[in-house]
């Protein structure tokens, strides 16, 4: 069960292979089009679970639990809890500032 505000990444299915606009090539037809987002959990989960999550803009989204503390694959690293951490606790204490 992965744990309320984990860091994760949901997929969720925009429109279905049939609601593709006729213009679109047949390859990409075929497939759905989909979009990933990233966000805090909002109720503890598994992948693959629907699940809603809160984002960095603080829209609630709702869609299938992919992965969790999910990194970049371009060599920026992996996930690191401690800086999410201080992301939050600088954000939290600037918040009047803007």
């Amino acid at each position: 069960m992965i744990e309320k505000m984990t860091f994760v990444q949901i997929i969720k299915t925009i429109l279905k292979p049939e609601e593709r606009a006729p213009q679109v090539p047949q390859d990409t037809k075929r497939v759905p089009f989909e979009f990933r987002l990233k966000g805090k959990l909002l109720t503890p989960g598994n992948i693959g679970d629907e699940v809603d999550i809160v984002t960095e803009t603080g829209r609630v989204e709702t869609g299938r639990l992919l992965q969790v503390e999910p990194h970049f694959t371009h060599s920026f690293g992996h996930h690191v809890k401690a800086m999410r951490r201080v992301r939050d606790l600088i954000k939290s204490e600037t918040e009047d500032l803007a």
